[in-house]
């Protein structure tokens, strides 16, 4: 953005996808103010954007949805932020949403210790860092707090860590493929037909021999941009015509892969089709509200958000005493967000440690406990400002910038 800034072009185009991810409530206004600039140079600015600060600025407010995936696609307003608040769509009933602070916070069933931390900016750090509660770490972009959980915490025994990282998976993986819950699937159709597993798989045996499992066939033209078609043999289904006749609760298996996870959810639950071991991953899949996304839908064509989410879901299922989330509300619609804190909380009333690396206030405001880092970004953070409960950081409001904004967000 700086070095555009700098540029003597207008008349130009900006698109910004999600640039507050990363970001500070105080990084967030200094990022406005640097595309409010862009604008007055003369240029067109877009901004893909979930984060209210950065809607707040907007001139002309686009809204999509009514909701995700299949249920969205449409433009549901367009308009002022004033319009959009009284507009009725998800967006505009959340967009003023405050999370309040908590009458009354967890107490630790002990505490983790870490001595002298040293990595990258940090400034030979001591911490006690509680167990048994919801922790919440924060500061401005840069100020340490990546560095001190994931070079202190992560990769201990019994930890669990979804980072930053981006899904890895070609147009032929999906939800189901990629959570594993397409492994008791597939030996629950063989053990129910008497054959093998691996003709449920369209990466394997029972693969359509025309697209190969891929479900389009793809035509590559040279210089121009290649082609994707429905294959005509499978007509999109991916498997070969033999694989179609073996069923599992009254459904082939190109039928259970298009379902959403909520049908899935509910037709795994019980009756001729009841799958524990599958009933539990769609359980978490809808936790993290992706109740509407298709089993086999390719991974190409999900959102970074929706991606992120899988990515939790995942670790869900994972056995472990402590859970370190990076950021966790990255892609996150505000509707989304307060599930989010919903599946946090269940997670510490199950009995397990969860740290939450987040700038995010809603996330800040339902801590059981904050540990902010700064004073600044760089050389000018790597420091502990304060330890305590958010109630607490409110009323020190004056002494760090987290403190200001949570006040601000709170009041």
């Amino acid at each position: 953005m700086i070095r555009h800034l700098g540029s003597s072009l207008t008349d130009v185009t900006y698109v910004f996808d999600e640039p507050t991810i990363g970001l500070h409530p105080h990084d967030i206004r200094r990022m406005n103010d640097l595309l409010l600039q862009l604008r007055d140079k003369g240029n067109t600015v877009l901004v893909v954007e979930h984060k209210p600060e950065a809607i707040a600025i907007a001139d002309h407010v686009v809204d999509l949805g009514p909701r995700a995936g299949t249920e969205g696609g449409e433009i549901v307003f367009e308009g002022t932020v004033d319009g959009l608040r009284s507009s009725g769509t998800l967006t505009g009933r959340h967009l003023d949403d405050r999370a309040s602070l908590k009458p009354s916070v967890r107490s630790p069933s002990g505490v983790l210790e870490v001595r002298g931390a040293a990595t990258h900016n940090l400034q030979d750090v001591d911490v006690d860092i509680p167990l048994g509660v919801l922790v919440v770490v924060t500061g401005v972009a840069g100020s340490g707090k990546s560095s001190l959980i994931h070079g202190s915490v992560s990769g201990g025994e019994g930890v669990v860590t979804v980072d930053q990282t981006g899904i890895r998976g070609s147009r032929r993986s999906n939800p189901a493929t990629y959570t594993g819950l397409l492994e008791p699937i597939r030996k629950a159709f063989a053990k129910a037909n008497g054959v093998k597993p691996a003709l449920f798989s369209a990466n394997s045996e029972g693969a359509c021999p025309n697209c190969n499992g891929a479900g389009v066939v793809y035509t590559d033209l040279g210089i121009m941009a290649g082609t994707a078609t429905p294959c005509e043999v499978c007509e999109g289904k991916r498997f070969n015509a033999e694989v179609l006749e073996y069923t599992f609760g009254g459904r082939d298996i190109s039928e259970v892969l298009g379902m959403p996870v909520a049908e899935a959810l509910e037709f795994f639950a019980s009756g001729d089709a009841a799958l524990p071991a599958a009933h539990k991953i769609l359980t978490h899949l809808s936790d993290v509200g992706l109740g509407y996304l298709t089993l086999g839908q390719p991974l190409t064509t999900l959102s970074g958000g929706e991606r992120q989410r899988i990515k939790l879901a995942t670790h869900m299922a994972e056995q472990g005493g402590v859970y370190v989330l990076d950021e966790p509300t990255a892609g996150l619609h505000l509707a989304d967000v307060e599930q989010l804190l919903g599946l946090l909380d269940r997670l510490v009333d199950a009995g397990k440690s969860v740290i939450v690396i987040e700038h995010h206030q809603a996330v800040m405001a339902h801590a059981d406990w904050l540990i902010d880092l700064g004073p600044g970004a760089g050389h000018d953070g790597g420091r502990i400002v304060f330890e305590g409960t958010p109630a607490q950081l409110v009323k020190a409001r004056k002494k760090t910038l987290t403190g200001k904004h949570l006040a601000e967000y709170v009041a």
